[in-house]
C-alpha cells in the first residue's frame, strides 16, 4: 500500500511539472515576441516590488535560517543562505542593472550578401525555456528570473530545500510584476514542491518544453545533473581557483590580492583554493602571506617549503589540491616559476579562476595566455568572478564548458541565434 501511495504521488508531482513546461513554453513564444520596453518595464516593476517586500521576504527567510540552523547546517551554508537589508537591497539593484544592459535580442550578429544577391544575416534569439536547479541561495532566484527576462526566456525555478521559504516570498514579487507589465506570469515560474522527483521531471525537459537547464549548486548537485540531464546544460562542476605570487610580485599586492580572494566571501565558487608561490620570491613572500592567512583565521595545508617557512602550517595532501573547500582553507605549493603554475593549474584546476600578482608582464602575458581556464586575471582577485563585476548586471553561473557559453553567463549568452535570408526570386540551380 505504501509503495501504491508512493507512486502515485510521483505521478502528481510529475503531472504538475509537465503542466508547469506546457505553461513555460507558451510563455516563451508570448516573451519572444514582447517588445524590449515590456521586458523592461517588467524588471522595473520586479526591482521595485523587492524593495516594498522586504520585510516580507526577510521573514520568510528568517523562518529558512531556523530551519537551517535546526538542522545543524554549516556556517558555509548559513551565510549563503542569510538575507539582510543590504542583500535585499543588492537584489533590487542586480534587476536594475540587467534593466539597464541593451536588449540582447535582435542583434544582428553577422550580415553577408552571396554571389547571388542572397541576404544572409546571423540574428540574436532567445533560447526558450530555461531550468534552473539551484540550493540555499535564495538570491539566485531574482537574478535569475531577471536575465531570463531580459533575454526572451522563460524560466523554472527549482530553488533548494533550504531556501524554499525565501525563494517563494521572492518570487510572488516577481511573478505580480509580469502581470503588472503585461506579461504572462507562466515566464517565471517557481517549481512548488520539495519533492526529488520535481528535479528528475526537470532534467528529462518535461517532454520536450524545456532547452537547456543551469545548476547552481554544490559537487553533488552538479553531478547528478550532468549525469541525468536529457538536454544541454550550462555549468561548472566546481571551483579550485588558484591565485599565484610570481617572483616579481609586489608583497604587499600580493597579500591583499591573496587575502581576498580566500577570505572575502569563502562560500562562492570564484573563492581561491589554492595559493601558488614562485620559488623565486619564497624567501621573502612565503611567510609573510601565510602568517596574513593564519592571522586572518584561515588555516594554512602546504607543502614541505610552507610547513619550513611556519610551523602552524598543516601538512597537505594529494586530496588537497583538488579540493573545493569553500571555507577558511587553504591549499599551499611553492612552484618553480610561471611554468610550475601553468603546469600544477593544468594539472588540478576545475577550469574556473586563476589570477597571476606579477609586475613582469611577459610573465603575465604568458599566464593569460597559456591557463585554459573560463576567467584568468592579472593583479586582481579571483573573487571578481562575477558577472555583476563584468557589467553583465547580473549572472546565471559561471560556465567552464567551451560550446556556447563560457566564464559569467548573463543576458547575451542566454540567446541563440538563426538566420534570416532575404532574396529576390532566387532558385538553386
Amino acid at each position: 500500500m505504501v509503495d501504491l501511495m508512493a507512486r502515485e504521488e510521483e505521478r502528481d508531482v510529475e503531472r504538475l511539472m509537465t503542466e508547469i513546461g506546457r505553461q513555460a513554453r507558451g510563455a516563451a513564444a508570448a516573451l519572444a515576441r514582447a517588445p524590449a520596453g515590456a521586458r523592461d518595464a517588467a524588471l522595473e516593476a520586479m526591482a521595485a516590488r523587492l524593495r516594498a517586500h522586504a520585510a516580507r521576504i526577510l521573514a520568510a527567510n528568517a523562518d529558512d535560517i531556523e530551519a537551517a540552523t535546526a538542522r545543524g547546517q554549516s556556517a558555509a551554508l548559513l551565510d549563503r543562505l542569510r538575507l539582510d537589508e543590504a542583500r535585499v537591497e543588492a537584489m533590487a539593484a542586480g534587476v536594475e542593472a540587467v534593466r539597464a544592459l541593451p536588449d540582447p535580442l535582435g542583434r544582428v550578429l553577422a550580415e553577408w550578401t552571396r554571389p547571388n544577391g542572397l541576404v544572409i544575416r546571423r540574428v540574436s534569439v532567445p533560447l526558450g525555456v530555461i531550468g534552473i536547479i539551484y540550493e540555499s541561495r535564495p538570491n539566485v532566484t531574482a537574478d535569475a528570473a531577471a536575465l531570463c527576462l531580459k533575454s526572451g526566456n522563460a524560466v523554472i525555478l527549482r530553488g533548494g530545500s533550504e531556501s524554499y521559504a525565501s525563494s517563494r516570498a521572492i518570487h510572488a514579487c516577481l511573478a505580480e510584476s509580469l502581470v503588472q507589465a503585461g506579461l504572462p506570469p507562466e515566464a517565471v515560474q517557481m517549481v512548488p514542491t520539495r519533492d526529488r522527483v520535481a528535479v528528475g521531471s526537470l532534467l528529462g525537459g518535461l517532454g520536450g518544453c524545456v532547452d537547456v537547464v543551469v545548476p547552481r549548486g554544490g559537487r553533488s548537485l552538479i553531478e547528478r545533473v550532468q549525469r541525468d540531464a536529457r538536454i544541454p546544460v550550462i555549468g561548472h562542476l566546481e571551483g579550485i581557483c588558484h591565485v599565484y605570487v610570481d617572483g616579481a610580485a609586489d608583497l604587499e599586492m600580493a597579500e591583499r590580492i591573496v587575502l581576498n580572494s580566500k577570505l572575502r566571501r569563502t562560500g562562492i565558487c570564484g573563492a581561491a583554493e589554492t595559493l601558488l608561490v614562485d620559488r623565486a620570491c619564497a624567501g621573502t613572500h612565503l611567510g609573510p602571506l601565510i602568517a596574513a592567512l593564519l592571522e586572518a583565521g584561515c588555516e594554512v595545508r602546504g607543502d614541505a617549503a610552507a610547513q619550513a617557512a611556519d610551523a602552524r602550517v598543516q601538512a597537505a595532501s594529494e586530496t588537497d589540491w583538488r579540493t573545493e573547500y569553500l571555507d577558511a582553507v587553504i591549499a599551499l605549493r611553492v612552484v618553480e616559476g610561471v611554468e610550475g603554475a601553468i603546469r600544477h593549474i593544468g594539472a588540478y584546476g576545475s577550469g574556473h579562476t586563476e589570477s597571476i600578482v606579477t609586475a613582469d608582464p611577459a610573465a603575465a602575458g604568458r599566464f593569460l595566455e597559456e591557463v585554459d581556464s573560463a576567467i584568468v586575471l592579472h593583479n586582481a582577485s579571483t573573487q571578481f568572478a562575477d558577472g555583476g563585476e563584468f557589467g553583465m548586471g547580473a549572472e546565471i553561473g559561471i560556465s567552464t564548458g567551451r560550446i556556447h557559453a563560457r566564464g559569467p553567463v548573463g543576458a547575451e549568452q542566454l540567446t541563440s541565434f538563426k538566420y534570416q535570408v532575404s532574396g529576390s526570386g532566387q532558385v538553386r540551380p
